[in-house]
């Protein structure tokens, strides 16, 4: 069970806070909206839940494997417009040595795409008709 308080100070130029157990995050209203734009906002708010839970999938099916990733860095684009809906673009880079075997940068590569359909926060919002692609690409050091 998640358990957050909101606090909102102001009117629409305002701004507030979030906050959990493992969160404490300033949000706004943003100024495109009239808000002040002094905090994140809901859109934020939904790329970042999609964003650590895909990330955080695709370590947990590397580490399953045992696979020598040393790193994964990750930047994510999100839009929302009123036509066209959420959309999510992630562009994870997995980093694993020169010597990674052929058959590991293999599943490195499935995993992109099988860490999108196993993250259950991108298939919930999937299901409300977001669009969330992968770019993924595979760095040796």
């Amino acid at each position: 069970m998640v358990h957050l308080k909101t606090v909102w100070n102001g009117s629409t130029k305002g701004n507030g806070t979030i906050t959990g157990d493992k969160m404490d995050t300033p949000i706004a209203i943003p100024t495109v909206s009239g808000g002040s734009g002094d905090g994140a906002n809901p859109t934020d708010l939904l790329a970042a839940s999609a964003a650590s839970c895909y990330a955080m999938t695709l370590i947990a099916l590397t580490a399953a494997r045992n696979l020598p990733v040393i790193s994964l860095t990750m930047t994510t684009d999100a839009a929302n417009s009123k036509d066209k809906g959420l959309k999510i673009i992630h562009y994870p880079e997995v980093s694993l040595p020169e010597s990674a075997t052929e058959e590991e940068i293999k599943f490195v590569e499935r995993a992109f795409n099988t860490a999108d359909m196993g993250c259950h926060i991108g298939n919930l919002l999937k299901r409300a008709d977001a669009d969330i692609k992968i770019e993924g690409k595979i760095l040796f050091e």
